[in-house]
């Protein structure tokens, strides 16, 4: 099959042959018919991820159909449509009994611990726990561009910060997880204001529903605190930033919440936090990493009743041979929506 290879981090991506796969007992392998390129997949391929292991092909953010099924698989068949949480659990651990399999020690990240979806096949382990079954409504690339930022946008307002209608949230960083936060907000009810070093993105986070933007050059704090009068309700650091982290916990008002979605790696990886703020605030300080595969069906009935609309966050399409140029600039920042590979014949 096609795929996207590199043999060295942060080296040459090559659309290469490679072997097929095949489906562990408990595992199918899906014929991909769309992958979102994602920043995630950038910090693989840059070595930011201490689980991939070399020579490895990229891609967490999959639609497609069942091609073959592993012999221990009961609930899914070659044919069916399907997406995939880019965390899946293992099914055995405490926290997958718990219903948490985001956080499952042991868990499986297609383009992460395994070979991902910038390929014609994939496969895919703990089948059963963790496919979604997709409806006929929502196409592949709609599905393709649910897989990390969306669900992960979904969870992080829905289920850890429990956003009510009415709060104030404010999203800081307007890329593919932040305009998903600020669609999925303001669908909650939730008055949303937006924050990005991009007029741009400004303007289209508030096509999407944000009620006003903040360029991150003016006292983000500051204007947030004047415009909500007195602080967010929730605050979310969508990027992944020393400035983000801290502004995103500045900004709240007392007992707020702030939800670090962000990957903090590298120089940024022990951002400085107010902690004087936590305490005097009473403010929480959360994580939040993907979502479960059993909470799809609350994520999608938006997308089905037309609450939400992820197909807008789609700015292109492209071919698989065209993927290595767009990973590799995928740290600049460009555009103002989500790619998505949704042609793997050239």
């Amino acid at each position: 099959m096609k795929a996207v290879l590199f043999e060295t981090f942060a080296g040459s991506l090559d659309c290469v042959d490679v072997r097929d796969p095949v489906p562990h007992p408990g595992g199918v392998v899906v014929k991909v018919e769309a992958s979102g390129i994602c920043r995630s997949d950038w910090h693989g391929w840059m070595g930011h991820d201490p689980d991939i292991r070399l020579p490895h092909v990229p891609g967490h953010e999959l639609a497609g159909v069942v091609a073959a099924v592993g012999s221990n698989v009961t609930r899914f068949k070659v044919g069916d449509r399907i997406t995939v949480p880019f965390v899946s659990g293992c099914g055995r651990c405490e926290q997958c009994a718990k219903g948490q399999q985001q956080i499952c020690a042991s868990q499986f990240q297609p383009g992460f611990t395994a070979w991902g979806s910038f390929a014609e096949f994939v496969a895919i382990d703990y089948a059963d726990i963790n496919l979604v079954q997709l409806p006929e409504a929502i196409d592949f690339v709609t599905a393709a561009s649910l897989g990390c930022r969306f669900a992960t946008s979904f969870r992080a307002i829905v289920d850890q910060a429990r956003v009510q209608p009415g709060e104030w949230v404010a999203i800081h960083g307007c890329g593919g997880v932040g305009l998903s936060a600020i669609m999925i907000a303001n669908a909650m009810g939730a008055r949303v204001i937006a924050v990005d070093i991009d007029q741009a993105k400004l303007d289209f986070a508030q096509r999407l529903g944000a009620e006003a933007g903040v360029l991150a050059k003016d006292d983000v704090k500051a204007a947030i605190v004047e415009h909500t009068r007195g602080g967010a309700h929730m605050s979310m650091d969508a990027l992944g930033s020393r400035v983000t982290c801290y502004n995103s916990i500045a900004c709240l008002r007392p007992q707020g919440r702030h939800v670090q979605v962000g990957l903090m790696l590298g120089a940024h990886a022990d951002p400085p936090v107010p902690m004087g703020l936590v305490i005097a605030k009473e403010l929480q300080v959360m994580g939040s990493h993907g979502m479960q595969a059993h909470r799809y069906g609350a994520m999608l009935d938006l997308i089905l009743t037309g609450r939400v609309q992820p197909q807008l966050l789609v700015e292109k399409t492209i071919p698989l041979t065209a993927a290595p140029s767009a990973l590799a600039n995928m740290d600049s920042f460009r555009g103002t929506g989500i790619t998505v590979i949704d042609d793997f014949a050239r």
